[in-house]
């Protein structure tokens, strides 16, 4: 399951309703990852461009790999911006066993930061300007990448 908002995420809400609906499926283990802004820069928040199409597919790539390990794995994700000390990005792996969901949600969160079709721009004042140096390129991206 993926959630995309406009706006910074309810993490209380996020992580309590998955609780709720994952229940009735006997899983042992529920790790949730949380994304917060830190405040560094000088930015007053984080801003975000997604494009769907390719998340959506990646996320399916994940969500097959998960079910293949008898987990199931939630995330949702901010568009526009993301003010400091609030999250942007919460992922959550279900599963029958601890060390299923421990190994999943690391593997996950790592290549969502490498792979995910999500643009990062600091916002300073009242401008948006590319975090290029805290960015990892898209392989394959063409002209927003680079080789790796």
């Amino acid at each position: 399951m993926l959630e995309l908002a406009s706006t910074e995420l309810d993490v209380p809400e996020i992580l309590t309703r998955w609780y709720t609906l994952e229940l009735q499926n006997n899983f042992g283990a529920y790790i949730p990852f949380v994304g917060i802004v830190r405040e560094e820069g000088g930015i007053s928040a984080l801003s975000f461009d997604v494009y769907e199409p390719l998340l959506r597919s990646w996320f399916d790539t994940w969500q097959t790999r998960a079910k293949e390990k008898g987990a199931k794995i939630r995330m949702a994700h901010s568009k526009g911006d993301v003010r400091v000390h609030a999250s942007s990005f919460i992922a959550a792996v279900f599963s029958p066993k601890r060390r299923v969901a421990l190994e999943f949600i690391d593997e996950f969160v790592e290549d969502f930061k490498a792979n995910a079709p999500i643009w990062k721009y600091d916002v300073l004042g009242n401008k948006r300007v590319y975090a290029k140096d805290r960015s990892t390129p898209i392989k394959g991206s063409g002209i927003l990448g680079k080789s790796r």
